[in-house]
């Protein structure tokens, strides 16, 4: 489980969230600038909140005494534009942290995505780079995955085989699941909860 209960000063409002998340897709929506990708950095470690604390699974991401760098949290991320390093191949994109091989590899098997390895991002459809980004954000074996926007640049036709896709994850994953998305329809396919943002404060 997740709980995360966090103030930060952003450009033009204070973020200031309190939820928790237990083995579930939660999706976070709101209007662009809202906050939520804050949030998501937050919990990741890349952006740190002026109070509050992150707890995942009963240890202290972050408080007034801890702030675990992003590398210590166990946590995945699947970033909106994917991150992957465009002059690694695909398999050393995946294998750059020396995750778990044989872990690693059956996730590989269980997206299809084994035809890529040896290319690189640039040669990549939007599709194919959100495979190889989720096999990586979930090769170290994460206690939490966070996925911001992950389906935004996938073709309308292609979304419904990358949602079944995900359920099928979550399945085989004993994980929270936090992403943002702007999809309503994305978000009632495929998540537990819902919570909405305005301007850094959950309004439902």
């Amino acid at each position: 489980m997740l709980k995360c209960n966090i103030e930060k000063q952003l450009n033009h409002f204070v973020l200031n969230v309190d939820f928790d998340v237990k083995n579930e897709i939660l999706c976070i929506m709101g209007e662009s600038g809202s906050g939520k990708t804050s949030i998501l950095n937050s919990i990741a470690g890349l952006l740190t909140p002026n109070k509050g604390s992150i707890v995942l699974n009963e240890n202290i991401l972050f408080s007034e005494q801890i702030n675990l760098k992003p590398q210590e949290r166990k946590v995945g991320y699947v970033f909106q534009d994917y991150a992957l390093f465009p002059n690694m191949s695909v398999k050393d994109n995946i294998f750059f942290m020396n995750p778990d091989e044989f872990y690693t590899n059956s996730l590989i098997e269980k997206l299809g995505i084994e035809y890529l390895l040896q290319n690189f991002p640039n040669t990549l459809s939007g599709g194919e780079k959100q495979k190889v980004s989720i096999v990586r954000a979930l090769s170290n074996k994460p206690n939490l995955l966070l996925m911001d926007e992950p389906f935004s640049s996938i073709d309308e036709k292609f979304k419904n085989k990358f949602y079944e896709e995900l359920i099928e994850i979550k399945k085989s994953l004993d994980i929270p699941i936090i992403m943002v998305t702007h999809n309503r329809l994305e978000a009632e396919i495929l998540s537990n909860r819902v919570i909405f943002i305005d301007k850094g404060r959950i309004v439902k």
